[in-house]
């Protein structure tokens, strides 16, 4: 066997305390092969069930025992055989001895394959542990579980025990559970196996791993501290996207009896000119280039070699920083696993030292890395210790790459202290909330997360396998709906709301919540239409939409700033979502307002009420983001004041301590935070 092929047997209980899952054990099962006949379609396959009725395997007609164990595939490539087969596996009367089953797989593996190291051979046992194992003949049970974990060992075959324990019945029996959890610790202790605890059918779909990616090292080299410190390490990909797999193209116009067409298509590209669609350009008469404004800019081959960048391969340590001062948000890209070199006992000493500093001083550290000779870019990363409790497993580091200033992207967003008081939650909303949010927490306190990512399959993947599946034998099979264990990982829990209706009840009655207009267009979009046409068009009344069709947010429907209120209709006017009409109505009669008080003030009786309007109308500004209309409206005031020589309303805002919207309120505002000032009068 290849050494990047599997050999794997199935060990599947099959006993009446399994019949509760079997939907999903078939599911998991075929979602196994399919992979595998995409993916690696030359790995083999063999199939154990134990607590059947009928007994059949070689071992019982060899030596006698192993009742109840029957084969239900030899090992073989796998195919579609293999996939029908699991999809309609029998169901048992017999309490299963899961000892037996690993045995009766083994001794498959070894007559197949002897002691040859090449090749991956794994056995894979899925049970709920519930029936007792029969007594030993020789010695006690555990001794008899070390033996077969050495021999299993000898032999180069590794063992992965997914055990399905959901709601306990009655019939379950503790003491004997306990027993056979202490004997398969014995196998993942003595081998290193993984013994995965599950407890629903959407952890039973993510627990086994349908498929196997080979580790490849990202780089292999030293670990620069300084010139004279170096600690060799290995880097491997520790999560890493999962695509679809690569779609081909195909022809069917080979013949249907060449038996040894490829059915592959090649696809060729020809270059013509575009002043004569007949001449072909051929390849050393092409220049790729680079549009700059109107113009395509050439870069020849030799050019562009020169111009790029070409730094060294390897990892350097640019410094230690407080863990506080990298935060999760800015992690990018995948996520990287930095080991050190395996059998290399300084190096994992090294290591180990290094992190536990780290750990015990609250440090992380900044890389610079570039992990192949020729790679474009340097990668600046943060590396985080990851310490282990475990004496087999050493302790290693987590690489996050961090953004250059190019890729941070700033979204400034009003603040909720900038709202007005009226807008802000009061502490019965906020308990509302408090509680709406602790009713959906995936990881309550004192019980076990739910979708946990390790045991999280993507639904999306999972049904493509299956539909493609569905294809590979009906090429009129329609897309099947989503499978209720999938649909489970992306709707809520309808238990768990129909617990909480009090909660949600609660939430509900504590907030107004409204509709909004499904097809809004863009507030700032429609802004700078109306800025482009004519200013007398846009005097126009905005029609409200009927109140049975659209609810306002605002209790008072106000359309228009009146004389009395003005500070108030220019609030209720702004907080109306029906229309983003109102917000651009609302500003622009604002302005009209402030400009009437100033023109009709006697002895600046007015200039406190256009003050009242300005801080509303400064407000206002800053929650939408749009400082430049403040600060260019102010502007024109100070010089309609000139013009109509009312410079004692600048004075009296220069008094009060009006500024400018600045950059720090507004990032998209070019004033800096002063105060408007008045000119003195030239006599």
């Amino acid at each position: 066997m290849a050494r990047n092929k599997e050999a794997l047997v199935l060990l599947l209980d099959v006993g009446p305390s399994m019949h509760s899952v079997f939907p999903q054990l078939h599911k998991l099962c075929s979602m196994l092969m399919q992979k595998k006949l995409i993916y690696t379609k030359f790995d083999k396959v063999g199939i154990v069930l134990f607590g059947t009725e009928e007994t059949r395997n070689n071992l019982t007609t060899e030596v006698g025992g192993y009742e109840h164990v029957a084969v239900l595939k030899n090992i073989k490539v796998v195919d579609g055989d293999i996939v029908e087969a699991l999809q309609e596996l029998p169901r048992g009367t017999k309490n299963g001895d899961f000892l037996d089953a690993v045995i009766v797989g083994m001794d498959m593996l070894i007559k197949r394959f002897r002691k040859t190291k090449k090749g991956k051979k794994r056995l894979c046992l899925i049970t709920n542990a519930q029936c007792p194992i029969k007594d030993s003949v020789e010695g006690t049970k555990e001794e008899q579980v070390t033996t077969i974990a050495k021999q299993m060992a000898v032999y180069g075959m590794r063992m992965e025990s997914i055990i399905l324990r959901g709601k306990l019945t009655q019939d379950a029996n503790k003491r004997v559970m306990d027993e056979n959890d202490r004997l398969l610790r014995i196998f993942s202790k003595e081998m290193s196996t993984k013994l995965l605890y599950v407890e629903d059918p959407v952890s039973l779909f993510g627990a086994l791993k349908t498929r196997n990616v080979a580790p490849c090292s990202l780089f292999r080299g030293d670990l620069e501290l300084c010139p004279e410190l170096r600690i060799e390490v290995m880097v491997y990909k520790k999560t890493m996207e999962e695509k679809f797999p690569t779609l081909k193209k195909y022809s069917d116009k080979a013949p249907p009896n060449d038996k040894y067409a490829t059915h592959e298509v090649k696809v060729d590209y020809v270059y013509k000119s575009s002043e004569d669609n007949d001449k072909v350009v051929l390849p050393d008469q092409r220049i790729q280039g680079y549009r700059y404004g109107p113009h395509i800019v050439p870069i020849s081959a030799a050019e562009w070699d020169a111009v790029k960048f070409k730094p060294e391969k390897g990892v350097k340590l640019l410094g230690f920083t407080d863990s506080s001062n990298v935060l999760r948000h800015q992690y990018m890209k995948d996520v990287n696993i930095f080991i050190a070199e395996p059998r290399n006992t300084k190096a994992v000493l090294s290591v180990s030292a290094l992190a536990r500093a780290m750990k015990d001083t609250n440090k992380v550290a900044i890389l610079r890395c570039v992990w192949r000779r020729g790679q474009r870019n340097v990668v600046i990363g943060v590396l985080t210790p990851n310490v282990t409790d475990r004496a087999d497993i050493p302790d290693s580091f987590y690489f996050n790459v961090l953004p250059f200033a190019e890729d941070v992207r700033e979204f400034q967003f009003p603040s909720f202290t900038n709202i007005p008081p009226s807008w802000q939650p009061n502490e019965q909303q906020l308990e509302a909330a408090s509680n709406f949010i602790k009713m959906l927490d995936l990881a309550p306190e004192g019980n076990e997360e739910v979708l946990l990512p390790d045991f999280t399959p993507n639904p999306v993947l999972e049904r493509f396998y299956r539909y493609l599946e569905l294809k590979s034998k009906n090429q009129d099979a329609a897309v099947p709906p989503l499978d209720h264990t999938l649909k489970k990982m992306t709707e809520p829990d309808v238990d768990l709301l129909l617990q909480n209706k009090s909660v949600i009840d609660s939430f509900r009655r504590s907030f107004e919540l409204k509709e909004n207009p499904r097809h809004k267009k863009s507030r700032r979009l429609l802004r700078e239409r109306r800025t482009d046409s004519n200013e007398e068009e846009g005097k126009g009344d905005i029609t409200a939409h009927p109140a049975n069709l659209i609810e306002y947010t605002s209790a008072i429907k106000v359309e228009n700033i009146e004389d009395p209120t003005p500070a108030e209709d220019f609030e209720a006017m702004f907080s109306r979502r029906d229309s983003p009409d109102w917000i651009v109505k609302a500003i622009k009669d604002m302005k009209n307002k402030i400009f009437d008080l100033v023109e009709n003030s006697h002895e600046g009786d007015n200039y406190p009420k256009a003050l009242e309007c300005l801080v509303v109308l400064r407000k206002g500004c800053i929650l939408e983001q749009e400082p430049k209309q403040f600060n260019d409206f102010l502007r024109h005031l100070r010089n309609f004041c000139r013009q109509k020589n009312l410079r004692s309303f600048c004075q009296y805002l220069s008094s009060k301590g009006l500024t400018w919207i600045s950059n720090r309120e507004a990032v998209d505002s070019e004033a800096r935070n002063f105060v408007v000032k008045h000119e003195p009068k030239v006599e």
